[in-house]
């Protein structure tokens, strides 16, 4: 399992597209939860789509790139 074992480097502005990835993704599950959140279930699973597809993009270019 050397996947788990790599080292990355990220820079904070990489930073901010996983930290978007995964504060949508607490607000799809809070949706379920909250008939306000429900409103907005789309945008927030758009976002969600675009910043989870752009950070295993950027994991991948800086995995290939410590290589």
């Amino acid at each position: 399992m050397n996947f788990f074992k790599i080292k990355t480097t990220w820079s904070n502005a990489e930073l901010v597209v996983l930290k978007l990835c995964i504060a949508t993704a607490y607000l799809l599950v809070g949706g379920y939860f909250h008939a306000f959140i429900r409103q907005y279930d789309v945008p927030v699973l758009i976002i969600f789509g675009i910043t989870c597809i752009w950070s295993v993009y950027l994991w991948i270019v800086k995995m290939k790139a410590s290589k």
